[in-house]
């Protein structure tokens, strides 16, 4: 099996492998052209996005500096997605997130993992797993998500948060390593934050 193929069933394989690295570079390129772009360039940034991304779905928005192993190239986005800035992708195999979910700042996204024995790690093997996360998600500020994870719909992470097993939909979870505190629950349609009343009637 090449090893090219091999990023995505998750075996042991080199990534510094030539036709990986190749195609890695030309991937960069791209991300480099995303990342240098000027606030005014909205449709130049989006036409990138669409060139790196695997998929991305109508009304995303991605604050640059975008940070990926292969610009996207791996990644499966949804429709309406807010990406805040310096959200990392570790995209050496797939990633797929759900219409309307919300990323913040400096959150990591990993599906890389290294050996425990090290003349494994000195020869430079790794392994994927791809992460899943559901659609109207709230993905708090400095989350770090680990290889494997499916996360659910409705779900809400608290900033700092290490998710390091599944959280199940319409949960809020938090911590280090991440566990549910509660469900999405009546309240919640009482109030945004804390004891701050939610005025239905000023919405539109």
């Amino acid at each position: 099996m090449p090893m090219k193929d091999k990023m995505h069933t998750g075996d042991l394989y080199f990534p510094g492998d030539e036709e990986i690295m190749r195609e890695q570079t030309q991937r960069l390129e791209r991300l480099y052209d995303f990342n240098h772009t000027r606030p005014s360039e909205s449709e130049k940034r989006q036409a990138l996005l669409k060139e790196m991304f695997a998929e991305i779905g109508e009304g995303c928005y991605i604050e640059p500096p975008l940070y990926a192993n292969h610009a996207g190239g791996h990644v499966h986005f949804g429709k309406g997605i807010y990406c805040n800035f310096g959200l990392t992708l570790v995209d050496d195999t797939h990633i797929y997130v759900g219409d309307h979910t919300m990323f913040g700042p400096n959150v990591v996204v990993a599906t890389a993992g290294h050996p425990i024995l090290p003349e494994l790690r000195q020869r430079g093997y790794q392994y994927n797993f791809p992460v899943r996360i559901g659609k109207n998600c709230w993905i708090g500020a400095g989350v770090l998500i680990m290889p494997g994870i499916t996360i659910g719909d409705h779900v809400v992470l608290g900033a700092g948060s290490v998710v390091t097993r599944d959280i199940p939909s319409r949960v809020v979870a938090a911590g280090n390593p991440c566990r549910v505190l509660r469900e999405v629950n009546e309240r919640d349609r009482a109030y945004y934050f804390r004891d701050r009343a939610i005025d239905w009637d000023a919405l539109e």
